[in-house]
């Protein structure tokens, strides 16, 4: 394991979660992995960005973004924060589940067909 890398971060880097699989390692497919992973959850914006990996000065570069397209909405305040979930009423969010299942589904395929493999060649012999 590398100097300063959590065994999470080795995790994600040999498997990516699914948006950044598309999308690569930026920050808007980050956040977007993180809000999709944990969609009926609600966070304060400081543990998103903590949370996803993004520096808190870049989500805040891009959360206009976010809250413009509708993809978070608003639950509710603790004191100063504001908690925000990912806006599953949004046409927008349910493409982009859908998306992330589909790439999912289409990554697992090849996996099932090698594991096929696998099994006839040890059935073989």
């Amino acid at each position: 394991m590398a100097a300063g890398k959590t065994p999470r971060a080795d995790v994600n880097e040999a498997n990516p979660p699914t948006l950044q699989r598309i999308f690569g390692d930026s920050a808007i497919a980050r956040l977007l992995d993180y809000l999709t992973l944990y969609r009926g959850l609600d966070f304060p914006k400081t543990e998103i960005s903590r949370n996803s990996g993004v520096a808190w000065k870049t989500m805040w570069r891009l959360w206009p973004t976010i809250e413009r397209y509708g993809l978070v909405k608003e639950t509710k305040r603790i004191g100063k924060a504001k908690m925000v979930t990912l806006n599953t009423d949004s046409l927008i969010v349910r493409a982009l589940n859908d998306l992330a299942f589909q790439i999912a589904r289409h990554d697992n395929q090849p996996l099932q067909g090698e594991e096929r493999q696998i099994l006839v060649r040890v059935k073989a012999r």
